[in-house]
């Protein structure tokens, strides 16, 4: 039974599996076929859509094209009507190049025409020269060369008298034109700066109160005194005069420092070598950084502005510099003002000129020894501390070293000469004096005619008497002239020297 059972259960389980295979196969086939049919009409509306976008492409693709080949088309026709437009232009300068040749070619051609006809008539007219000369040398009994030399000699005479009344001429109307103004100008400024001078000289005098400090500065077998000297690098002069101690050197920044150092130990009472050389060392910092306020304060006064520190340190080393006994600092603010009063009056920037002014004897102070003449060394300073170029001119054709390139440089020069020409304001040695009017007496005597000469002025004048009979007016204000050029080229002299020459007939008789 149970073996049965299990059969029938078996059978009736490979039927049920058969059936629900066939089942599921049925029911799987026609899912498959529904699935098949909706996948193919899926794919043929996905096949239209792609249809559809792949013409909308081609479209787009189509007027794009379309548009760059009416693009390049409309360029094309543009570029072939600017090459019909050149053709026409090239053909037209070449029409117009072949005329001109043609009018060039006829030009030429009439020219040679010309010359040959020219020509013709010039052999002619030497022929009519050689027979009119022939007829003149017949008549006037003279050949041509002496007739010719006899001519130029006295067109000599006559150009050289018509030379010197021309030249005459010239200078009475430039006095009559320029000397008023000009005179009006110099006398303003000179008037508008009106200054102080300070005379330096190569010794300072220090004061003492009685001769027992003067031995306490001496010091033990003089001990302190050399030390002094030694700091300082000034030589003390320590003799019989009483209440009175000389120091000694060319350099007055060094005398300077010496006499401040003296006046603080006598005060202090404390005199030895090593408190000399504290006190020396902090009077050269209280000079430099005094050097430097009067540098500041020039400038403000003149009102100055943008100078380098460098060229400040300068203005105020020239405090303790002099020029011909001339305090330099003093002459830089005399040149200064004069050189803006003068640009003022003929329309010139007087700043500049002010600035100018100042500077231009910067390279009198150096730091270091140099063997350019100290205009040219004052540019190269203003130069290598960005002074614009006009000033750097200024500085250095002051003193003619260098050509003038802008209307300063002459402002410059003049006011220089006058602040140093003032009376007064520069001291000469005597030697030196008496050589330079010898000089000029010399240079005067030189020429042929002249009787006696004399410097008066103070060389500021030169008076020459000529012979009456050995030149006549003329000739003597030409004379004039070539004494003063050759002055001006062969002497150095402040300010200017005129000359006047005297011609005069005396006629002298007795009464007896």
């Amino acid at each position: 039974m149970n073996v049965i059972t299990i059969v029938i259960v078996c059978v009736a389980l490979v039927v049920g599996f058969t059936i629900g295979y066939a089942i599921f196969r049925y029911v799987a086939k026609g899912k498959y076929k529904e699935m098949v049919e909706a996948a193919a009409k899926e794919a043929e509306v996905i096949k239209e859509k792609k249809l559809l976008e792949v013409k909308e492409k081609f479209l787009n693709k189509k007027s794009e094209l379309e548009k760059e080949v009416q693009q390049c088309n409309l360029k094309i026709h543009q570029s072939e009507n600017r090459l019909k437009q050149r053709e026409i232009s090239l053909n037209q300068r070449q029409e117009d190049l072949g005329r001109r040749k043609m009018e060039i070619d006829q030009s030429l051609q009439r020219i040679e025409n010309e010359k040959k006809l020219l020509s013709v008539k010039q052999q002619e007219l030497e022929k009519m020269q050689k027979q009119e000369q022939t007829k003149l040398e017949e008549l006037s009994g003279l050949s041509a060369e002496e007739a010719k030399n006899r001519l130029i000699e006295s067109l000599k005479d006559q150009a050289k008298l018509d030379a010197a009344s021309y030249i005459n001429e010239i200078i009475d109307d430039a006095k009559l034109n320029a000397n008023q103004q000009a005179k009006k100008i110099v006398i303003q400024t000179i008037q508008r700066v009106a200054t102080e001078t300070a005379i330096e000289n190569s010794v300072s005098v220090f004061h003492i109160d009685n001769d027992e400090v003067k031995g306490r500065i001496i010091g033990r077998e003089g001990r302190n005194i050399r030390a002094l000297e030694a700091a300082t690098g000034v030589e003390i002069v320590v003799d019989d005069t009483p209440e009175a101690i000389v120091i000694s050197a060319f350099d007055p920044v060094r005398r300077e420092i010496c006499r401040l150092a003296l006046h603080q130990l006598v005060a202090d009472g404390r005199i030895h070598p090593a408190r000399i050389e504290e006190v020396v060392a902090k009077v050269k910092k209280q000079i430099d950084n005094e050097v430097i306020e009067t540098g500041k304060r020039t400038a403000i006064d003149l009102g100055i502005h943008g100078l380098h520190p460098e060229l400040i340190r300068i203005i105020g080393k020239m405090k303790y510099r002099s020029s011909y006994g001339q305090n330099l600092l003093q002459h830089a603010r005399e040149t200064a003002n004069l050189c803006a009063v003068m640009a003022s009056e003929l329309g010139l920037n007087p700043k500049k000129a002010k600035r100018a002014g100042l500077l231009h004897d910067i390279g009198k102070v150096p730091d270091e020894e140099n063997e350019l003449p100290h205009a040219l060394y004052g540019a190269k300073i203003a130069e290598k501390y960005k002074e614009k170029p006009d000033i750097c001119n200024a500085i250095a054709a002051h003193h003619d070293e260098e050509e003038m390139t802008t209307l300063l440089a002459p402002i410059v020069q003049v006011c220089d000469a006058i602040s140093g020409a003032r009376p007064g304001a520069r001291r000469e040695i005597v030697e030196a004096y008496i050589k330079r009017l010898n000089d000029l007496e010399a240079i005067a005597m030189s020429y042929p005619g002249v009787t006696k000469t004399y410097a008066i002025q103070a060389g500021r004048e030169l008076r020459v008497i000529v012979g009456a009979d050995k030149m006549n007016d003329d000739e003597s204000i030409k004379l004039s002239d070539e004494i003063a050029t050759k002055i001006q080229n062969e002497m150095t002299y402040p300010g200017q020297v005129k000359i006047t020459v005297i011609r005069e007939t005396r006629s002298i008789a007795y009464a007896k």
